[in-house]
């Protein structure tokens, strides 16, 4: 789930019926593993969009740089009314749309794989206060095609973000939202082609990004991310970065 496009309060949404808002501690019944008769099928036909943080993470992985990386395994696409671009993992065209990474056994990139793969079936929806603070909110999704609900596991959601291991995923995606949800662009602000493709250069080549300044060499991946994003902010909108 992305963002919703509103700053102030928890957003009012309405939901599918098979999506269900997960209140403060409430437990839901979900395991994946080898032995879930659809193992892997929820690994193809996918719009799987990445995260600046998912390529560096997969990049790093299969031992790519992210140029490559992009090359080979992903799709960028600009529609018009889009802010940004946004990038997508490719499929394989193989008649069933299979995720480039997964094989019989599983993925082969699992301890790199990204945010969307690792959250299901939770969602996650997340927000800014009027001071900037992102807040976010979590439901489940159970899908009717989905045999992991049958699985006599509970877990809460901090059990489920502790054990996926999503916890800088997160963190990473709501840095990004000072950017993305920039006043100036919900006034009407269109960014140039130029700064679409600098977008793009800065936040899915972080590797470039780093050793183009000697400051940034020793950064961790979450603070490059957040130099990354306050240094674009200065670029677009002439203005100091407002991450905390």
């Amino acid at each position: 789930m992305t963002a919703p496009e509103k700053t102030m309060d928890k957003p009012e949404l309405q939901l599918p019926e098979h999506i269900h808002p997960l209140a403060d501690k409430e437990v839901f019944t979900f395991a994946c593993h080898p032995g879930v008769p659809c193992f892997t099928e929820c690994c193809r036909d996918l719009e799987l969009a990445l995260s600046p943080y998912d390529v560096l993470r997969l990049r790093r992985e299969l031992d790519i740089s992210s140029r490559e990386f992009l090359d080979r395994y992903a799709i960028i696409e600009r529609e018009e009314n889009d802010v940004f671009p946004r990038v997508y993992l490719g499929m394989v065209d193989d008649g069933r749309a299979n995720c480039p990474f997964i094989t019989p056994q599983g993925c082969r990139v699992y301890c790199g794989r990204p945010a969307p793969c690792r959250t299901y079936p939770l969602g996650r929806g997340a927000w800014q206060d009027s001071s900037g603070r992102p807040h976010a909110f979590y439901v489940v999704q159970q899908e009717a095609h989905c045999r992991g609900f049958a699985e006599p596991v509970e877990q809460g959601v901090d059990q489920w973000i502790a054990g996926q291991g999503l916890a800088d995923y997160y963190q990473a995606n709501d840095m990004l939202m000072p950017l993305l949800h920039h006043e100036k662009l919900k006034l009407g602000l269109k960014p140039t082609a130029g700064q679409q493709d600098l977008y793009l250069a800065t936040l899915y080549h972080l590797e470039n990004f780093r050793n183009n300044n000697r400051d940034r060499h020793d950064l961790t991946d979450l603070a490059l991310l957040r130099c990354a994003v306050d240094w674009l902010i200065e670029q677009f909108f002439g203005e100091r970065g407002t991450i905390s």
